[in-house]
């Protein structure tokens, strides 16, 4: 059952708060941006009514390139209402708290494909036909994996010196790594999905695939260390 917090915020989405015209006429026309997808396994015609990306659907693998292609895609078609990063800066609702789980994901589907109109005057428009299924999802599975505020909070002295090591080119890439993810897995959603996409999580990707891009996991966590706070 949703909290009470999800629930006001379910029914301000409902009452139509999604987008704020203020914001969307600043901008201009909105046009959805489309996303390249083909790296995502199909999904059928059939719209879902459940995000099907999740790791545990899906994979790990199939996960992680939904919430790289999601990020994207996010950043080109919501963030303009919704904040960077999909934290609201407060005219809009905050959308990392849609629970992750399949009530959440059949409201936002169908306001994703529809969008939504008050008084003849669109708040939202329709990116269904435009963006398609897999892109809708892979939006979806990037929003949900946003961190909470404060996730990093009791990990921020240990993180800042890990990146000032990783800035410098000392220390040792594979222990900072194990690291990295250690403290990444102790990171919390919003959402309440299992696992959370953060810097810290990439910046431990990046070392990982890479022992010689310290200065690249350096540039991650500083993102996400500024973004904190």
């Amino acid at each position: 059952m949703p909290t009470k917090m999800q629930k006001a915020l379910l029914t301000a989405f409902a009452a139509g708060c999604i987008a704020i015209p203020v914001q969307i006429f600043a901008h201009g026309d909105v046009a959805p941006q489309p996303i390249k997808t083909d790296a995502l396994p199909d999904v059928g015609e059939e719209w879902l009514t459940e995000n099907p990306y999740r790791a545990d659907a899906a994979g790990e693998e199939t996960w992680l390139a939904a919430v790289k292609i999601g990020d994207s895609g996010y950043n080109q078609n919501c963030a303009r209402c919704h904040g960077l990063g999909a934290v609201s800066g407060g005219l809009a609702p905050d959308l990392r708290y849609l629970e992750a789980e399949e009530y959440g994901d059949e409201w936002y589907i169908e306001r994703f494909r529809h969008g939504y109109t008050q008084d003849g005057t669109t708040k939202m428009p329709a990116f269904g036909e435009v963006l398609g299924q897999k892109a809708a999802w892979a939006i979806r599975t990037y929003i949900e994996t946003r961190p909470e505020d404060g996730a990093l909070d009791d990990h921020t002295a240990r993180l800042r010196e890990i990146h000032d090591t990783l800035a410098s080119g000392e220390g040792d890439s594979a222990a900072l790594a194990t690291e990295l993810q250690e403290i990444a897995e102790q990171v919390v959603t919003a959402s309440g999905a299992p696992v959370a996409d953060s810097a810290v999580s990439r910046a431990a990707r990046i070392l990982a695939d890479n022992p010689d891009g310290a200065k690249k996991a350096a540039e991650a966590l500083e993102i996400g260390l500024s973004a904190s706070h």
